[in-house]
């Protein structure tokens, strides 16, 4: 092979030395942004701990189980219709960021009251679902989702409803390939994205989440690549005091943040969806500003009914008399 003209030699080898302290210095950031990178410590939110001090959950059912297709043994509560004028159709709750099952109680046994079979998920990651804080690939949560459907079967239709990250995760699954196993989705304040006009806080979710920035970023980065090797490493913390902490999720690792949330195209997910679709929000919701998500999903393409209880905060939203009426009757579908 002919060698270079001595002329440009000393250029390329320039050129290349250059290349090669870029590359050495990025993979120095992205190593650093590994390790260091994570989130740190947060303190406890009174605002979302509190309230479910005060709430009766003296009657929960036992927990019920299933079986996801990767032979994970994944918990969910069952509340059979109890109304005097039956629905004839399932709600499946989806509850909170690092919350379970259990935290839906009062609401779950309001929707049983009004005559739905009701149906509130562990989601993977968190209660008795799993590793705490883990998923092991992105998208799994909606393969859990649909595994929970064929194990326990139901004759009339379902209605899909989420709260907080629970909703932005009902709105990726609504603008998903398997949106039709739900005829109906009722967005409870729901997580759109840090980006999003909704959102207050900066990013940190008003003092409710300290995020590992640096280590996102790069986690983000390495995926774009197709490189999921750290995945496992913690980009999240809650605001959990020191009771709720034994319980709940503290942390979640790369792959459960990505996979309990809309994809970061969050206005495709609201575009993509086309079955039904409502949001119930607390006027006084401290972690989002519910009076832009009419805003945010027309501009999508998609108007969507939006109801804003007045006096109520976020966690207040599934736990108080008249919020809980407000998402009830949201889930109940009009007499044609």
């Amino acid at each position: 092979m002919p060698s270079l003209p001595a002329a440009l030699q000393g250029p390329v080898a320039t050129v290349l030395l250059i290349i090669a302290t870029l590359l050495a210095t990025l993979l120095a950031a992205l190593s650093a942004a590994l390790a260091w990178g994570g989130p740190d410590p947060i303190a406890p939110l009174d605002s979302i701990n509190e309230p479910f001090a005060r709430a009766d959950f003296s009657d929960v059912p036992p927990s019920r189980h299933y079986m996801a297709r990767d032979g994970t043994r994944m918990a969910w509560l069952h509340y059979p219709a109890t109304g005097a004028t039956p629905q004839a159709r399932r709600v499946v709750l989806v509850h909170g960021s690092s919350a379970r099952a259990r935290s839906m109680h009062v609401l779950a046994r309001a929707l049983a009251q009004a005559g739905f079979d009701v149906a509130a998920l562990d989601m993977r990651g968190h209660g008795e679902s799993g590793e705490r804080g883990h998923a092991s690939y992105i998208g799994q949560l909606e393969d859990d989702v649909e595994d929970f459907l064929r194990a326990t079967p139901y004759a009339g239709p379902s209605t899909l409803v989420g709260f907080s990250s629970g909703g932005g995760f009902a709105l990726r699954f609504a603008g998903g390939p398997r949106q039709a196993l739900f005829d109906r989705y009722v967005l409870l304040a729901p997580y759109l994205h840090h980006n999003a006009p909704t959102h207050r806080g900066g990013g940190s979710g008003a003092g409710w989440v300290s995020v590992g920035l640096p280590r996102l970023v790069a986690l983000t980065l390495l995926n774009k690549a197709g490189i999921t090797d750290w995945n496992e490493l913690p980009v999240l913390r809650f605001g959990l005091n020191d009771a709720a902490r034994e319980r709940l999720t503290a942390s979640y690792d790369f792959t459960l943040y990505a996979g309990f949330r809309p994809h970061d195209d969050y206005q495709a997910d609201i575009r993509n969806a086309r079955q039904p679709l409502r949001i119930v929000a607390g006027r006084n919701d401290e972690l989002f500003d519910a009076s832009r998500y009419a805003e945010v999903f027309a501009e999508a393409g998609r108007a969507v009914p939006v109801t804003l209880v007045d006096g109520t905060g976020h966690i207040g939203l599934t736990l108080q008399p008249d919020a809980v009426q407000a998402v009830v009757r949201a889930c109940t579908v009009p007499a044609p």
